[in-house]
Protein backbone atom coordinates (compact mmCIF):
# COMPACT_ATOMS: atom_id res chain seq x y z
CA UNK A 1 0.00 0.00 0.00
CA UNK A 2 1.24 3.52 -0.84
CA UNK A 3 3.08 4.90 2.20
CA UNK A 4 2.27 8.47 1.13
CA UNK A 5 -1.42 7.78 1.75
CA UNK A 6 -0.69 7.07 5.41
CA UNK A 7 1.58 10.09 5.73
CA UNK A 8 -1.28 12.21 4.45
CA UNK A 9 -3.66 10.60 6.94
CA UNK A 10 -1.25 11.32 9.82
CA UNK A 11 -1.00 14.98 8.81
CA UNK A 12 -4.76 15.39 8.56
CA UNK A 13 -5.36 13.64 11.87
CA UNK A 14 -2.70 15.83 13.46
CA UNK A 15 -4.81 18.90 12.72
CA UNK A 16 -7.41 17.69 15.19
CA UNK A 17 -5.18 16.88 18.15
CA UNK A 18 -6.02 19.93 20.28
CA UNK A 19 -8.49 18.67 22.89
CA UNK A 20 -8.79 21.82 24.99
CA UNK A 21 -12.35 22.29 26.24
CA UNK A 22 -13.12 25.40 24.19
CA UNK A 23 -11.89 23.83 20.95
CA UNK A 24 -13.79 20.63 21.62
CA UNK A 25 -17.01 22.62 21.83
CA UNK A 26 -16.43 25.08 19.00
CA UNK A 27 -14.88 22.65 16.53
CA UNK A 28 -16.68 19.41 17.28
CA UNK A 29 -19.12 19.55 14.37
CA UNK A 30 -16.40 20.29 11.80
CA UNK A 31 -14.14 17.60 13.23
CA UNK A 32 -16.81 14.93 13.17
CA UNK A 33 -17.84 15.79 9.60
CA UNK A 34 -14.26 15.38 8.41
CA UNK A 35 -13.77 12.28 10.56
CA UNK A 36 -16.75 10.52 8.99
CA UNK A 37 -15.54 11.38 5.47
CA UNK A 38 -11.97 10.25 6.22
CA UNK A 39 -12.90 6.93 7.83
CA UNK A 40 -15.38 6.02 5.11
CA UNK A 41 -12.85 6.91 2.41
CA UNK A 42 -10.03 4.90 3.95
CA UNK A 43 -12.13 1.76 4.32
CA UNK A 44 -12.84 1.59 0.61
CA UNK A 45 -10.71 -0.01 -2.12
CA UNK A 46 -7.86 0.28 -2.91
CA UNK A 47 -6.82 1.28 0.64
CA UNK A 48 -8.58 -1.60 2.38
CA UNK A 49 -9.52 -5.08 1.24
CA UNK A 50 -11.74 -5.72 4.29
CA UNK A 51 -15.26 -6.91 3.58
CA UNK A 52 -16.49 -5.18 6.76
CA UNK A 53 -16.06 -1.60 5.59
CA UNK A 54 -18.85 -0.19 7.77
CA UNK A 55 -17.48 -1.81 10.93
CA UNK A 56 -13.93 -0.73 10.05
CA UNK A 57 -15.04 2.87 9.52
CA UNK A 58 -16.76 2.87 12.89
CA UNK A 59 -13.61 1.59 14.65
CA UNK A 60 -11.43 4.22 12.95
CA UNK A 61 -13.86 6.91 14.06
CA UNK A 62 -13.66 5.63 17.65
CA UNK A 63 -9.87 5.69 17.48
CA UNK A 64 -9.59 9.27 16.29
CA UNK A 65 -12.35 10.44 18.65
CA UNK A 66 -10.28 8.95 21.48
CA UNK A 67 -7.22 10.88 20.32
CA UNK A 68 -9.29 14.08 20.45
CA UNK A 69 -9.81 13.27 24.15
CA UNK A 70 -6.06 12.76 24.65
CA UNK A 71 -5.99 8.94 24.52
CA UNK A 72 -3.21 7.37 22.48
CA UNK A 73 -5.04 4.06 22.02
CA UNK A 74 -8.34 2.21 22.50
CA UNK A 75 -9.25 -1.32 23.60
CA UNK A 76 -10.31 -3.66 20.78
CA UNK A 77 -11.11 -7.34 20.46
CA UNK A 78 -10.25 -9.95 17.84
CA UNK A 79 -13.48 -9.37 15.91
CA UNK A 80 -12.74 -5.66 15.56
CA UNK A 81 -9.18 -6.34 14.37
CA UNK A 82 -10.56 -8.72 11.75
CA UNK A 83 -12.93 -5.99 10.58
CA UNK A 84 -10.00 -3.59 10.09
CA UNK A 85 -8.15 -6.08 7.91
CA UNK A 86 -4.96 -4.63 6.45
CA UNK A 87 -5.69 -1.19 7.95
CA UNK A 88 -4.06 -2.47 11.16
CA UNK A 89 -0.85 -4.44 11.75
CA UNK A 90 0.62 -5.99 14.88
CA UNK A 91 3.46 -4.21 16.68
CA UNK A 92 5.83 -7.08 15.77
CA UNK A 93 5.73 -6.13 12.08
CA UNK A 94 4.87 -2.42 12.32
CA UNK A 95 8.46 -1.35 11.66
CA UNK A 96 8.52 -3.15 8.29
CA UNK A 97 4.88 -3.07 7.18
CA UNK A 98 3.22 0.35 7.19
CA UNK A 99 -0.47 0.76 8.10
CA UNK A 100 -2.60 3.54 9.59
CA UNK A 101 -3.10 1.56 12.83
CA UNK A 102 -0.98 -0.66 15.06
CA UNK A 103 -2.18 -3.04 17.76
CA UNK A 104 -0.37 -4.62 20.69
CA UNK A 105 -1.27 -5.76 24.22
CA UNK A 106 -2.16 -2.19 25.22
CA UNK A 107 -4.73 -1.72 22.45
CA UNK A 108 -5.15 -0.19 19.01
CA UNK A 109 -3.36 3.07 18.16
CA UNK A 110 -2.83 5.28 15.18
CA UNK A 111 0.62 4.49 13.82
CA UNK A 112 1.88 7.95 14.73
CA UNK A 113 1.08 7.63 18.44
CA UNK A 114 2.26 4.02 18.68
CA UNK A 115 5.58 5.08 17.19
CA UNK A 116 5.90 8.11 19.49
CA UNK A 117 5.35 5.89 22.53
CA UNK A 118 7.94 3.41 21.26
CA UNK A 119 10.49 6.19 20.74
CA UNK A 120 9.80 7.85 24.10
CA UNK A 121 9.97 4.55 25.99
CA UNK A 122 13.30 3.78 24.32
CA UNK A 123 14.78 7.13 25.41
CA UNK A 124 13.56 6.80 28.99
CA UNK A 125 15.05 3.30 29.21
CA UNK A 126 18.32 4.68 27.80
CA UNK A 127 18.55 7.23 30.62
CA UNK A 128 17.51 4.65 33.19
CA UNK A 129 20.29 2.24 32.17
CA UNK A 130 23.07 4.80 32.60
CA UNK A 131 25.03 4.59 35.85
CA UNK A 132 26.30 7.51 37.94
CA UNK A 133 29.31 7.86 40.18
CA UNK A 134 28.88 7.53 43.94
CA UNK A 135 28.54 11.00 45.48
CA UNK A 136 29.20 12.09 49.06
CA UNK A 137 25.99 13.84 50.13
CA UNK A 138 27.18 14.97 53.55
CA UNK A 139 28.15 18.47 52.35
CA UNK A 140 24.63 19.17 51.12
CA UNK A 141 22.37 17.54 53.71
CA UNK A 142 21.85 20.79 55.64
CA UNK A 143 20.47 22.58 52.58
CA UNK A 144 17.07 21.00 53.17
CA UNK A 145 15.27 19.96 56.35
CA UNK A 146 12.14 18.34 54.89
CA UNK A 147 12.60 14.57 54.50
CA UNK A 148 10.91 14.45 51.08
CA UNK A 149 12.95 17.37 49.78
CA UNK A 150 16.13 15.68 51.05
CA UNK A 151 15.07 12.53 49.19
CA UNK A 152 14.65 14.59 46.00
CA UNK A 153 18.18 16.02 46.37
CA UNK A 154 19.63 12.54 46.90
CA UNK A 155 17.74 11.19 43.88
CA UNK A 156 18.95 13.91 41.50
CA UNK A 157 22.56 13.45 42.57
CA UNK A 158 22.34 9.68 41.96
CA UNK A 159 20.06 9.41 38.88
CA UNK A 160 20.12 10.74 35.32
CA UNK A 161 16.32 10.94 35.23
CA UNK A 162 14.47 12.50 38.19
CA UNK A 163 10.75 13.18 38.59
CA UNK A 164 9.78 15.56 41.42
CA UNK A 165 6.05 16.02 41.99
CA UNK A 166 3.96 17.77 44.60
CA UNK A 167 0.97 19.99 45.15
CA UNK A 168 1.02 23.78 45.48
CA UNK A 169 3.37 25.11 48.14
CA UNK A 170 5.25 21.84 48.69
CA UNK A 171 8.50 23.53 47.69
CA UNK A 172 9.26 22.14 44.23
CA UNK A 173 11.13 25.27 43.12
CA UNK A 174 12.64 25.80 46.59
CA UNK A 175 14.04 22.26 46.43
CA UNK A 176 15.17 22.67 42.83
CA UNK A 177 17.18 25.81 43.68
CA UNK A 178 19.17 23.86 46.26
CA UNK A 179 19.63 20.91 43.94
CA UNK A 180 20.96 23.19 41.21
CA UNK A 181 23.25 24.94 43.72
CA UNK A 182 24.69 21.55 44.76
CA UNK A 183 25.18 20.42 41.15
CA UNK A 184 26.81 23.75 40.31
CA UNK A 185 29.30 23.13 43.12
CA UNK A 186 30.01 19.54 42.07
CA UNK A 187 30.38 19.88 38.29
CA UNK A 188 32.94 22.40 36.95
CA UNK A 189 31.63 24.63 34.13
CA UNK A 190 28.21 23.03 34.37
CA UNK A 191 25.76 23.89 31.59
CA UNK A 192 22.16 24.14 32.81
CA UNK A 193 18.95 24.62 30.81
CA UNK A 194 15.68 25.64 32.49
CA UNK A 195 12.50 25.29 30.45
CA UNK A 196 8.72 24.97 30.61
CA UNK A 197 6.05 24.11 28.02
CA UNK A 198 4.63 27.68 27.76
CA UNK A 199 5.94 31.24 27.97
CA UNK A 200 3.88 32.00 31.07
CA UNK A 201 5.12 28.89 32.85
CA UNK A 202 8.71 29.79 31.93
CA UNK A 203 8.22 33.31 33.30
CA UNK A 204 6.79 31.98 36.56
CA UNK A 205 9.65 29.46 36.82
CA UNK A 206 12.27 32.20 36.48
CA UNK A 207 10.62 34.44 39.08
CA UNK A 208 10.32 31.58 41.56
CA UNK A 209 13.91 30.43 40.97
CA UNK A 210 15.38 33.89 41.48
CA UNK A 211 13.42 34.25 44.72
CA UNK A 212 14.77 30.90 45.90
CA UNK A 213 18.36 31.75 44.90
CA UNK A 214 18.08 34.89 47.07
CA UNK A 215 17.02 32.95 50.16
CA UNK A 216 19.36 34.07 53.03
CA UNK A 217 20.13 30.51 54.15
CA UNK A 218 21.13 29.49 50.63
CA UNK A 219 23.22 32.64 50.19
CA UNK A 220 25.04 31.86 53.46
CA UNK A 221 26.01 28.46 52.06
CA UNK A 222 28.25 30.17 49.49
CA UNK A 223 26.85 27.99 46.70
CA UNK A 224 25.14 30.78 44.75
CA UNK A 225 27.28 32.14 41.93
CA UNK A 226 26.75 34.97 39.46
CA UNK A 227 25.98 32.36 36.80
CA UNK A 228 23.10 31.01 38.88
CA UNK A 229 21.78 34.51 39.60
CA UNK A 230 21.73 35.13 35.85
CA UNK A 231 20.18 31.78 34.97
CA UNK A 232 17.35 32.28 32.49
CA UNK A 233 14.38 30.13 31.54
CA UNK A 234 12.78 29.50 28.16
CA UNK A 235 10.01 27.55 26.50
CA UNK A 236 10.69 23.99 25.43
CA UNK A 237 10.08 25.04 21.83
CA UNK A 238 12.90 27.59 22.11
CA UNK A 239 15.13 25.09 23.88
CA UNK A 240 14.67 22.52 21.11
CA UNK A 241 15.00 25.12 18.36
CA UNK A 242 11.57 24.48 16.92
CA UNK A 243 10.79 26.89 14.08
CA UNK A 244 7.45 27.61 12.47
CA UNK A 245 7.46 24.11 10.94
CA UNK A 246 7.77 22.59 14.43
CA UNK A 247 10.86 20.63 13.40
CA UNK A 248 13.40 20.63 16.25
CA UNK A 249 16.94 21.78 15.57
CA UNK A 250 18.20 19.50 18.37
CA UNK A 251 17.53 15.76 18.19
CA UNK A 252 19.28 12.40 18.47
CA UNK A 253 21.86 13.34 15.84
CA UNK A 254 22.47 16.79 17.34
CA UNK A 255 21.78 16.56 21.09
CA UNK A 256 21.29 19.55 23.37
CA UNK A 257 24.59 20.97 24.71
CA UNK A 258 23.76 20.74 28.44
CA UNK A 259 24.73 18.80 31.53
CA UNK A 260 21.40 19.40 33.30
CA UNK A 261 17.97 20.03 31.78
CA UNK A 262 15.08 21.04 34.04
CA UNK A 263 11.45 21.03 32.86
CA UNK A 264 8.84 22.72 35.05
CA UNK A 265 5.07 22.17 34.73
CA UNK A 266 5.77 18.72 33.30
CA UNK A 267 2.08 17.75 33.52
CA UNK A 268 1.67 19.83 30.35
CA UNK A 269 4.03 17.58 28.35
CA UNK A 270 2.23 15.83 25.50
CA UNK A 271 3.49 12.73 23.76
CA UNK A 272 4.97 14.53 20.77
CA UNK A 273 6.83 17.23 22.74
CA UNK A 274 8.09 14.76 25.36
CA UNK A 275 9.49 12.50 22.63
CA UNK A 276 11.27 15.40 20.93
CA UNK A 277 12.72 16.49 24.28
CA UNK A 278 13.99 13.09 25.43
CA UNK A 279 15.50 12.31 22.03
CA UNK A 280 17.52 15.53 22.30
CA UNK A 281 18.87 14.73 25.79
CA UNK A 282 22.52 13.63 25.42
CA UNK A 283 24.05 10.71 27.28
CA UNK A 284 25.13 11.55 30.84
CA UNK A 285 22.93 14.62 31.03
CA UNK A 286 20.59 14.87 34.02
CA UNK A 287 16.97 15.64 33.20
CA UNK A 288 14.68 16.77 36.01
CA UNK A 289 10.90 16.89 35.58
CA UNK A 290 8.88 18.99 38.04
CA UNK A 291 5.11 19.09 38.20
CA UNK A 292 1.84 18.33 39.89
CA UNK A 293 0.40 15.06 38.57
CA UNK A 294 -3.08 16.09 39.79
CA UNK A 295 -3.25 19.00 37.37
CA UNK A 296 -4.65 18.90 33.86
CA UNK A 297 -2.83 16.68 31.42
CA UNK A 298 -1.46 18.07 28.17
CA UNK A 299 -3.74 19.67 25.60
CA UNK A 300 -2.55 17.20 22.96
CA UNK A 301 -2.40 13.40 23.06
CA UNK A 302 -0.74 11.81 26.07
CA UNK A 303 -0.40 12.21 29.84
CA UNK A 304 3.34 11.70 30.13
CA UNK A 305 3.89 12.84 33.72
CA UNK A 306 0.95 10.79 35.03
CA UNK A 307 2.20 7.76 33.07
CA UNK A 308 5.73 8.05 34.48
CA UNK A 309 4.21 8.00 37.96
CA UNK A 310 2.89 4.50 37.22
CA UNK A 311 6.05 2.91 35.79
CA UNK A 312 7.39 0.20 38.14
CA UNK A 313 11.00 0.38 36.93
CA UNK A 314 11.11 4.14 37.65
CA UNK A 315 10.26 3.81 41.36
CA UNK A 316 13.69 5.12 42.41
CA UNK A 317 13.48 7.95 39.86
CA UNK A 318 10.59 9.80 41.46
CA UNK A 319 9.87 11.62 44.71
CA UNK A 320 6.59 13.22 45.75
CA UNK A 321 6.83 16.28 48.03
CA UNK A 322 4.01 16.21 50.58
CA UNK A 323 4.33 19.08 53.07
CA UNK A 324 2.73 22.32 51.86
CA UNK A 325 4.18 25.61 53.11
CA UNK A 326 1.74 27.76 51.17
CA UNK A 327 -1.40 26.21 52.60
CA UNK A 328 -1.51 25.21 56.26
CA UNK A 329 -3.93 22.56 57.48
CA UNK A 330 -6.37 25.38 58.29
CA UNK A 331 -5.97 27.17 54.93
CA UNK A 332 -9.20 27.06 52.95
CA UNK A 333 -7.60 26.80 49.50
CA UNK A 334 -5.46 23.86 50.62
CA UNK A 335 -8.52 22.21 52.16
CA UNK A 336 -10.41 22.71 48.90
CA UNK A 337 -7.59 21.17 46.85
CA UNK A 338 -7.55 18.13 49.14
CA UNK A 339 -11.36 17.94 49.02
CA UNK A 340 -11.24 17.72 45.21
CA UNK A 341 -8.65 14.93 45.28
CA UNK A 342 -10.63 12.98 47.87
CA UNK A 343 -13.80 12.70 45.78
CA UNK A 344 -14.25 9.35 44.08
CA UNK A 345 -16.30 8.32 41.06
CA UNK A 346 -18.75 6.68 43.43
CA UNK A 347 -19.57 9.96 45.14
CA UNK A 348 -23.25 10.68 44.54
CA UNK A 349 -23.71 13.79 42.40
CA UNK A 350 -26.58 15.01 44.53
CA UNK A 351 -24.52 14.89 47.74
CA UNK A 352 -21.15 16.31 46.71
CA UNK A 353 -22.33 19.93 46.73
CA UNK A 354 -23.87 19.50 50.17
CA UNK A 355 -20.58 18.05 51.35
CA UNK A 356 -18.69 20.96 49.77
CA UNK A 357 -20.88 23.51 51.57
CA UNK A 358 -20.62 21.78 54.92
CA UNK A 359 -16.85 21.21 54.80
CA UNK A 360 -15.38 24.03 52.69
CA UNK A 361 -17.58 26.97 51.68
CA UNK A 362 -21.24 28.02 51.80
CA UNK A 363 -22.87 29.44 48.67
CA UNK A 364 -23.30 33.02 49.88
CA UNK A 365 -22.46 34.98 46.71
CA UNK A 366 -19.46 36.87 45.33
CA UNK A 367 -18.38 40.02 47.15
CA UNK A 368 -15.60 42.62 46.58
CA UNK A 369 -12.36 41.68 48.38
CA UNK A 370 -10.00 44.11 50.10
CA UNK A 371 -6.51 42.67 50.45
CA UNK A 372 -4.38 43.03 53.56
CA UNK A 373 -1.20 41.36 54.77
CA UNK A 374 -3.03 39.84 57.71
CA UNK A 375 -5.96 38.36 55.78
CA UNK A 376 -6.50 34.63 55.79
CA UNK A 377 -7.16 32.85 52.53
CA UNK A 378 -10.76 32.94 51.38
CA UNK A 379 -13.16 31.02 49.15
CA UNK A 380 -16.42 32.44 47.75
CA UNK A 381 -19.15 30.47 45.98
CA UNK A 382 -22.22 31.57 44.04
CA UNK A 383 -24.53 29.34 42.00
CA UNK A 384 -26.00 30.38 38.68
CA UNK A 385 -29.80 29.94 38.47
CA UNK A 386 -31.39 28.15 35.52
CA UNK A 387 -32.57 31.46 34.01
CA UNK A 388 -30.70 34.69 34.60
CA UNK A 389 -29.74 38.10 33.23
CA UNK A 390 -26.04 37.80 32.41
CA UNK A 391 -24.87 41.37 33.05
CA UNK A 392 -25.11 41.39 36.88
CA UNK A 393 -22.86 38.32 36.97
CA UNK A 394 -20.40 39.84 34.51
CA UNK A 395 -20.32 42.93 36.72
CA UNK A 396 -19.53 40.82 39.80
CA UNK A 397 -16.57 39.29 38.00
CA UNK A 398 -15.13 42.80 37.56
CA UNK A 399 -14.78 43.24 41.35
CA UNK A 400 -11.29 41.77 41.23
CA UNK A 401 -10.04 44.31 38.65
CA UNK A 402 -10.58 47.34 40.91
CA UNK A 403 -6.90 47.51 41.90
CA UNK A 404 -5.92 47.22 38.23
CA UNK A 405 -8.30 50.05 37.39
CA UNK A 406 -6.79 52.23 40.13
CA UNK A 407 -3.23 51.53 38.93
CA UNK A 408 -4.18 52.44 35.34
CA UNK A 409 -5.81 55.66 36.57
CA UNK A 410 -2.58 56.64 38.30
CA UNK A 411 -0.57 55.82 35.17
CA UNK A 412 -2.84 57.81 32.84
CA UNK A 413 -3.63 60.86 34.93
CA UNK A 414 -0.74 61.19 37.40
CA UNK A 415 2.23 60.17 35.27
CA UNK A 416 3.69 57.35 33.21
CA UNK A 417 6.99 56.68 34.98
CA UNK A 418 8.53 53.21 35.20
CA UNK A 419 7.21 52.84 38.76
CA UNK A 420 3.65 53.44 37.52
CA UNK A 421 4.09 50.79 34.82
CA UNK A 422 5.36 48.25 37.35
CA UNK A 423 2.40 49.06 39.61
CA UNK A 424 0.02 48.32 36.71
CA UNK A 425 1.77 45.00 36.02
CA UNK A 426 1.61 43.92 39.67
CA UNK A 427 -2.06 44.89 39.94
CA UNK A 428 -2.95 42.92 36.80
CA UNK A 429 -1.17 39.81 38.05
CA UNK A 430 -3.18 39.97 41.29
CA UNK A 431 -6.40 38.81 39.63
CA UNK A 432 -7.53 36.68 36.73
CA UNK A 433 -10.82 35.20 35.59
CA UNK A 434 -10.57 31.55 34.53
CA UNK A 435 -13.34 30.11 32.36
CA UNK A 436 -13.87 26.54 31.21
CA UNK A 437 -15.07 27.38 27.69
CA UNK A 438 -14.38 29.86 24.92
CA UNK A 439 -17.92 30.50 23.66
CA UNK A 440 -21.20 31.36 25.36
CA UNK A 441 -22.37 34.11 27.69
CA UNK A 442 -19.79 33.15 30.32
CA UNK A 443 -17.06 32.00 27.93
CA UNK A 444 -13.79 33.84 27.52
CA UNK A 445 -14.82 35.70 24.35
CA UNK A 446 -17.89 37.45 25.78
CA UNK A 447 -16.32 37.99 29.20
CA UNK A 448 -13.26 39.59 27.60
CA UNK A 449 -15.47 41.89 25.51
CA UNK A 450 -17.41 42.90 28.62
CA UNK A 451 -14.17 43.57 30.54
CA UNK A 452 -12.93 45.77 27.68
CA UNK A 453 -16.11 47.85 27.68
CA UNK A 454 -16.12 48.10 31.47
CA UNK A 455 -12.47 49.19 31.67
CA UNK A 456 -12.74 51.82 28.93
CA UNK A 457 -15.93 53.25 30.42
CA UNK A 458 -14.28 53.49 33.84
CA UNK A 459 -11.13 55.11 32.39
CA UNK A 460 -13.18 57.34 30.05
CA UNK A 461 -11.05 56.34 27.06
CA UNK A 462 -11.89 55.22 23.53
CA UNK A 463 -10.12 52.29 21.89
CA UNK A 464 -8.20 53.00 18.68
CA UNK A 465 -8.91 49.95 16.58
CA UNK A 466 -8.20 46.99 18.86
CA UNK A 467 -5.87 48.93 21.14
CA UNK A 468 -6.30 50.92 24.34
CA UNK A 469 -4.28 51.59 27.47
CA UNK A 470 -4.54 48.62 29.82
CA UNK A 471 -5.44 46.01 27.21
CA UNK A 472 -3.84 42.70 28.29
CA UNK A 473 -2.99 40.41 25.37
CA UNK A 474 -1.73 36.85 25.04
CA UNK A 475 0.10 35.11 22.22
CA UNK A 476 -1.63 31.94 21.06
CA UNK A 477 1.23 30.58 18.95
CA UNK A 478 5.02 30.86 18.66
CA UNK A 479 6.28 33.82 16.59
CA UNK A 480 10.04 33.56 16.25
CA UNK A 481 10.42 36.83 14.33
CA UNK A 482 8.89 38.77 17.21
CA UNK A 483 10.53 36.53 19.80
CA UNK A 484 7.16 35.67 21.38
CA UNK A 485 5.91 32.26 22.47
CA UNK A 486 2.51 30.74 22.98
CA UNK A 487 1.25 31.94 26.37
CA UNK A 488 3.33 35.14 26.59
CA UNK A 489 1.20 37.95 28.09
CA UNK A 490 1.72 41.69 27.63
CA UNK A 491 -0.06 44.92 28.60
CA UNK A 492 -0.72 47.87 26.29
CA UNK A 493 0.65 51.31 27.32
CA UNK A 494 1.25 54.63 25.60
CA UNK A 495 4.23 54.47 23.26
CA UNK A 496 7.25 55.75 25.20
CA UNK A 497 8.45 58.08 22.44
CA UNK A 498 5.30 58.53 20.33
CA UNK A 499 2.39 59.25 22.75
CA UNK A 500 -0.22 58.97 20.00
CA UNK A 501 0.77 55.35 19.39
CA UNK A 502 0.57 52.23 21.55
CA UNK A 503 3.27 49.88 22.77
CA UNK A 504 2.93 46.52 24.52
CA UNK A 505 5.22 45.46 27.36
CA UNK A 506 5.83 41.73 27.95
CA UNK A 507 7.07 41.40 31.56
CA UNK A 508 8.29 37.81 31.16
CA UNK A 509 10.67 38.93 28.41
CA UNK A 510 11.29 42.51 29.63
CA UNK A 511 10.44 43.45 26.05
CA UNK A 512 8.52 46.33 24.42
CA UNK A 513 6.86 45.78 21.01
CA UNK A 514 4.92 48.40 19.06
CA UNK A 515 1.24 47.41 18.97
CA UNK A 516 1.02 47.70 15.18
CA UNK A 517 3.69 44.99 14.83
CA UNK A 518 1.68 42.43 16.79
CA UNK A 519 -0.69 40.00 15.00
CA UNK A 520 -4.34 41.03 14.71
CA UNK A 521 -5.44 37.79 16.36
CA UNK A 522 -3.75 38.55 19.70
CA UNK A 523 -6.15 37.27 22.37
CA UNK A 524 -7.39 39.73 24.99
CA UNK A 525 -6.44 38.23 28.36
CA UNK A 526 -8.64 39.56 31.17
CA UNK A 527 -10.08 36.04 31.04
CA UNK A 528 -8.16 32.83 30.29
CA UNK A 529 -9.24 29.26 29.78
CA UNK A 530 -8.23 27.07 32.70
CA UNK A 531 -5.91 25.18 30.34
CA UNK A 532 -4.07 28.40 29.48
CA UNK A 533 -3.66 29.31 33.16
CA UNK A 534 -1.37 26.36 33.89
CA UNK A 535 2.00 27.58 35.10
CA UNK A 536 0.50 30.86 36.37
CA UNK A 537 -0.12 32.09 39.89
CA UNK A 538 -2.44 34.89 41.03
CA UNK A 539 -3.41 36.35 44.38
CA UNK A 540 -7.10 35.96 43.47
CA UNK A 541 -8.75 33.80 40.83
CA UNK A 542 -12.38 33.77 39.78
CA UNK A 543 -13.49 30.43 38.31
CA UNK A 544 -16.48 30.37 35.95
CA UNK A 545 -18.18 27.04 35.20
CA UNK A 546 -21.32 27.41 33.12
CA UNK A 547 -23.76 24.77 31.89
CA UNK A 548 -22.20 24.63 28.40
CA UNK A 549 -19.09 22.99 29.85
CA UNK A 550 -20.88 20.46 32.09
CA UNK A 551 -19.97 17.31 30.14
CA UNK A 552 -16.34 18.31 29.64
CA UNK A 553 -15.36 19.21 33.20
CA UNK A 554 -13.21 17.12 35.50
CA UNK A 555 -11.46 17.08 38.87
CA UNK A 556 -8.18 17.91 37.15
CA UNK A 557 -9.71 21.02 35.60
CA UNK A 558 -11.10 22.50 38.81
CA UNK A 559 -8.04 21.43 40.84
CA UNK A 560 -5.81 23.29 38.37
CA UNK A 561 -8.01 26.40 38.56
CA UNK A 562 -8.25 26.43 42.36
CA UNK A 563 -4.51 25.97 42.86
CA UNK A 564 -3.66 28.99 40.69
CA UNK A 565 -4.72 31.20 43.65
CA UNK A 566 -2.58 32.20 46.62
CA UNK A 567 -5.21 34.01 48.72
CA UNK A 568 -8.72 34.09 47.23
CA UNK A 569 -10.83 31.79 45.06
CA UNK A 570 -14.22 33.03 43.83
CA UNK A 571 -16.40 30.42 42.08
CA UNK A 572 -19.37 31.31 39.90
CA UNK A 573 -20.87 28.04 38.74
CA UNK A 574 -23.85 26.20 37.38
CA UNK A 575 -24.60 23.57 40.10
CA UNK A 576 -24.60 20.65 37.68
CA UNK A 577 -21.33 21.80 36.13
CA UNK A 578 -19.68 22.06 39.55
CA UNK A 579 -20.95 18.59 40.46
CA UNK A 580 -19.38 17.23 37.29
CA UNK A 581 -16.07 18.96 37.99
CA UNK A 582 -15.90 17.58 41.53
CA UNK A 583 -16.81 13.96 40.79
CA UNK A 584 -15.30 12.95 37.45
CA UNK A 585 -11.61 12.09 37.21
CA UNK A 586 -10.00 11.92 33.78
CA UNK A 587 -8.01 8.78 33.02
CA UNK A 588 -6.31 8.74 29.65
CA UNK A 589 -5.65 5.46 27.92
CA UNK A 590 -2.01 4.97 27.02
CA UNK A 591 0.48 2.25 26.19
CA UNK A 592 3.54 4.14 27.46
CA UNK A 593 3.70 2.56 30.94
CA UNK A 594 3.85 -0.99 29.61
CA UNK A 595 6.34 -0.07 26.88
CA UNK A 596 8.77 1.38 29.44
CA UNK A 597 8.35 -1.55 31.85
CA UNK A 598 9.00 -4.00 29.01
CA UNK A 599 11.96 -1.96 27.73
Amino acid sequence: MDKSVYNLVDKRVGKFEDNSVDKLISGQSEQMTWLNMWSNYLTQAPFSQSAQAVNAAHILQQLVEASLQGDSCIQVDTTQLEALGDLAVSSEIATTQVAPCVYDQQGLALYRYWQLEQRLAHQICRLKRQTTQTIDLSSYQNLLSDEYQQAALKMVLQQWLSIITGGPGTGKTYTLARIIAALNQMIPDIRIAMAAPTGKAAQRMQEALQNSFNDPKLLESGLITDELRNQTTQTLHRLLGMGNRQTPRFDQKQPLPYDVIVVDEASMLDLNLATALFEAVPDHCRIILLGDANQLASVDVGSVLADLQQVDVLAENRVQLKNSRRFSDEAKIGQFARFIQAQQHATAHHSVLSKLESEIVKAEGLQPITFSKEMLDLIQLEYLPEQYDIEPYQQKLMYGFQNYLAALNDYIYLGDAADDIQQVIRAFDDYRILAAVKHGALGIEQLNRYAERWLNQQLKQIAVGDWYIGRPVMMTYNDYQLGLSNGDIGICFKHRSQPQQFEVFFPSLNKWIAAHRLPRNMQTAFVLTIHKSQGSEFTHTAIVLDAKAEKLLSQELIYTAVTRAKKVVSILADPNALQQALTIRTVRRSGLVQKINLG
